[in-house]
């Protein structure tokens, strides 16, 4: 770094309250680190923001000398989009606080905020934010996408438990955006991801769902999966908003309920989370423990906060990720087919086929009310492709292509958080031509210069 770059650098540091790093700096490999281990950039500086004022100063720092900025939350997204080379990370990650109002049942959430961090504080009132299923997923990333998790059919994704946020938009302004202020933004937000603007806090509504859930994991045999699913895709469609039923194919890992010689075998996993009294919740979910047999099950009242964090070892920090997916139109007999086909080729044992239940409430929300366009869809086919070794990447990579290829007859559109780097065109299958038209004008008005970039990005015209 020259001398001017040196003293430019000092100037940013000498009005920051938090932390500007770079290269050579005590921390700043751990700060560029990110959820995706295939993501190893390393940006010019990262600053470190505290507040808002700091978020600022490093967006217009960023854009008086042409930096390319990446913004990190969580770090979470399976693209990568947190880190860039050479540019400057505007890190949220010191920003966690949660500020709970049980008497109107609303939280006001930092940038930076993990799920873990909501899920602690709104449940000191039994309260909870409809959003993910991870406690290590950023708010932030998920929110701006649409957020949907255990209660998000009874309650609605997390865009459309969204009252209001601060912003901090290409220009270094502050804005708040609501449905009464900046109406505009607020609708391309809820859905169109951080392409206008670095959010520095969110006000959700949340829901009084108590501090325990009726919720459990049956774990299936694979050789039975067929059958399985073709009973799981027509029930699950019968039940009532608060019964959230998913699958998950994959090598069983070493749960305490199943039997040793289970671990490490292909199964067919369906968690479920249920919002009412528990004989109730056994009730429904009784036929799908008895159309085929189980290897194991553990299922019973779960404090809520652990029940969120029960996936979180399937899903630690390091490991090599590539997700592709579709919204499905259904789980028709051959789509069925081929996700088993699929399925028995899994390249390595971390791999999974995520196949979330979707309608509910959400789905009965105007397809034009948000930024989120595919509401209507049932079901969701994530390919989770995970694995260590980076001998590793043409066998995963192909797999996973391949495997996506395969469903496109089965497919309507992608969820825009289960996206990896896979150009503009299939950011825009996120959306409706209408939704996109009208993204691309929010953009012309908040960024016209595309200062936001990382990210899933709409390009101004």
């Amino acid at each position: 770094m020259t001398n001017l770059q040196t003293n430019t650098v000092d100037d940013l540091r000498g009005k920051f309250r938090g932390t500007i790093l770079v290269p050579d700096n005590h921390g700043y490999d751990a700060a560029r680190r990110i959820w995706n281990g295939m993501f190893d950039r390393k940006p010019a500086i990262i600053a470190r923001c505290i507040g808002t004022s700091d978020v600022i100063h490093a967006v217009n720092f960023a854009r008086e000398h042409n930096l390319l900025i990446s913004v990190k939350g969580g770090g979470h997204n399976s693209a990568g989009k947190a880190v860039c080379d050479d540019g400057m990370m505007i890190d949220l990650s010191l920003m966690r606080r949660v500020l709970v109002d049980k008497y109107s049942k609303t939280a006001k959430v930092d940038g930076g905020c993990l799920l873990g961090d909501v899920d602690y504080e709104t449940q000191l009132h039994g309260l909870a934010v409809s959003a993910g299923i991870v406690s290590h997923t950023g708010v932030g990333g998920l929110t701006l996408g649409g957020g949907f998790g255990w209660i998000s059919r009874k309650y609605g994704f997390t865009i459309d438990n969204l009252i209001s946020v601060e912003m901090v938009t290409a220009d270094g302004k502050q804005l708040t955006v609501s449905a009464e202020e900046n109406s505009d933004l607020f609708w391309g937000i809820r859905g169109g991801g951080g392409n206008f603007g670095i959010v520095t806090s969110f006000m959700v509504r949340c829901a009084a769902i108590g501090t325990e859930v009726f919720s459990g994991m049956l774990i299936k045999k694979f050789e039975d999966a067929r059958e399985y699913i073709r009973f799981h895709r027509d029930y699950v469609r019968k039940l009532p908003d608060e019964m959230t039923v998913w699958l998950v194919v994959r090598h069983a890992p070493p749960l305490p309920f199943l039997q040793t010689n289970v671990h490490g075998k292909m199964v067919v996993a369906v968690p479920f989370v249920w919002l009412g009294e528990q004989d109730k919740g056994e009730e429904l979910i009784k036929p799908l423990r008895e159309v085929t047999e189980s290897h194991g099950e553990a299922i019973g009242m779960n404090p809520w906060v652990a029940w969120q964090s029960v996936f979180d070892g399937l899903a630690e920090h390091g490991a090599r990720n590539y997700w592709k997916s579709h919204h499905l139109k259904g789980l028709s007999d051959d789509c069925i087919d081929t996700i088993i086909e699929f399925a028995e080729k899994m390249p390595t044992d971390e791999c999974e086929v995520f196949i979330p239940h979707m309608e509910g409430a959400p789905s009965r929300i105007p397809e034009s009310d948000t930024a989120f366009a595919h509401r209507k869809t049932p079901f969701v086919l994530n390919i989770h492709t995970r694995w260590q070794n980076i001998s590793d990447d043409d066998k995963c990579l192909a797999w996973a292509r391949e495997f996506h290829s395969a469903t496109e007859a089965f497919a309507q559109g992608v969820y825009v958080n289960f996206l990896s780097d896979e150009g503009e065109t299939r950011v825009k299958d996120a959306y409706t031509e209408e939704v996109w038209q009208r993204l691309v004008q929010v953009k012309n008005r908040y960024d016209p210069n595309n200062i936001f970039k990382m990210n899933q990005n709409i390009k101004p015209s």
